[in-house]
């Protein structure tokens, strides 16, 4: 494919789905997440996109959503890793909240299989995936369907929520910045985002690391609300997504760093399916970082993430990525 083609196709991605990241822009036009940058930043300098931590985005300073079909199958084993990961947060007779997004949706299929579970949630979505789970009982809040991503919003879908209390509360969202935190472009959604957040003890946002460093218009989950943050390795050439993450870190959010490339092994504890992978071939070294990693077991040794920080292998982990836990120093 010729560069003009392969840019062309890139700017009608880009257009269709709002914001697309390297390796998805790198597989459907077939090369390298090398040259696709090299595409990125001459369509930039023609003022037809602007680039991310991580990919590409419409141009104009915040992003717009993009509806559920488009966001379906970006960063699709991103997510799933995440998910994996966040599962694994889940013990067998707790109860959450979990917002809409699809990435949650994809906790949701995991939760599934938690015996004892109560999950609150708006989300049409994170409602199917549970409904043939027999352990699992779903409260769903009332409100308007938002149909782009098939939510439930308004004055009613906050209400319901008034006096709950649960263990905490799963969300994800179009952007996150260590300076606003979880942010989106939707002001109804981000309203019951916050009400789901004022109902739980812990906050855990999931967000790919296209989300790194994007900034939307409606605050949803300031970071120092953020108990914790599960996300998965940016591209190795993206400094400004470990940067991000580093002043994550420093404001006390506990960073999860999930791999998304599936190696062998089986599946760890706590229901992650992930945890400790192999060091991905072909990744060049990385510095040193000052982060502290908490150890979730494991004598495997070290590996490093995107921050920089060694990353330390769960006890029985399965081989589906590199997690670590970095603290606040």
């Amino acid at each position: 494919m010729f560069a003009a083609e392969r840019r062309q196709l890139i700017l009608e991605m880009v257009r269709a789905n709002g914001a697309v990241s390297l390796r998805e822009l790198a597989r459907v036009v077939q090369t390298s997440e090398v040259t696709v940058r090299r595409d990125v930043r001459a369509l930039e300098a023609e003022g037809l996109l602007d680039r991310r931590h991580g990919g590409a985005v419409l141009p104009g300073g915040f992003t717009r959503e993009s509806g559920f079909p488009q966001k379906s199958h970006l960063a699709t084993a991103e997510k799933t890793a995440i998910a994996d990961v966040a599962a694994g947060l889940v013990e067998e007779g707790e109860a959450v909240v979990v917002g809409a997004g699809t990435t949650t949706q994809e906790l949701a299929r995991r939760l599934a299989r938690v015996p004892g579970l109560t999950v609150v949630t708006n989300s049409l979505l994170v409602a199917q995936a549970l409904a043939h789970a027999n352990r699992v009982e779903v409260v769903m809040t009332g409100g308007t369907l938002r149909g782009s991503n098939y939510a439930l919003v308004g004055s009613g879908a906050e209400q319901s929520l008034q006096g709950l209390r649960v263990s905490r509360a799963f969300l994800s969202g179009s952007g996150l910045t260590a300076e606003r935190g979880l942010s989106t472009s939707n002001m109804l959604s981000a309203s019951v985002d916050r009400a789901l957040v004022q109902a739980a003890a812990e906050v855990v946002v999931l967000a790919d690391h296209t989300k790194l460093g994007t900034d939307t218009m409606f605050q949803t989950v300031p970071t120092d609300v953020m108990t914790r943050l599960v996300t998965d390795e940016p591209p190795q050439h993206d400094d400004r997504g470990a940067t991000e993450l580093q002043a994550l870190a420093d404001q006390g959010v506990q960073i999860t760093v999930a791999g998304a490339a599936p190696a062998s092994g089986g599946h760890g504890a706590g229901g992650a399916g992930g945890g400790g992978a192999e060091g991905m071939p072909g990744r060049r070294p990385r510095r040193e970082s000052p982060l502290p990693v908490q150890r979730r077991g494991g004598p495997a040794g070290p590996l490093r993430s995107a921050a920089g920080g060694m990353l330390e292998p769960q006890a029985g982990g399965a081989e589906r990525g590199r997690v670590a836990d970095l603290r606040r120093r």
